[in-house]
């Protein structure tokens, strides 16, 4: 029996494709089976989500891009994380800290 797919909050995909990247440089679809893998597939990314997050990212400067050659010899665009990118990442982890625990608190109310 496979786990159910979780939901991402509003504003969290910025951050997963971050965090993504901060074990290297990833193609589109690399980023997409990196958080898959790390989320023991309950988090499923799709093409039409990830690039306009992608794209999004990069004119901010948390991510800069260039053209490579993927492992099956396919030519592919590699995002790689910025500094401003891994400050942002920081600042996002520390919300994102933040906002666990205060649902916690709530949920844990009686």
């Amino acid at each position: 029996m496979t786990a159910p797919k979780a939901d991402l909050l509003q504003g969290t995909l910025d951050m997963l494709v971050l965090k993504s990247l901060t074990l290297g440089p990833l193609h589109g679809f690399g980023i997409i089976q990196r958080i898959q893998q790390i989320s023991d597939g309950l988090l499923t990314i799709e093409q039409g989500s990830l690039y306009p997050a992608v794209y999004r990212i990069e004119q901010q400067g948390w991510v800069s891009s260039k053209w490579g050659v993927t492992e099956t010899g396919r030519k592919a665009k590699f995002y790689s994380l910025t500094k401003s990118g891994l400050k942002k990442l920081k600042a996002e982890e520390e919300g994102w800290e933040r906002l666990s625990l205060a649902i916690g608190k709530v949920l844990q109310s009686t």
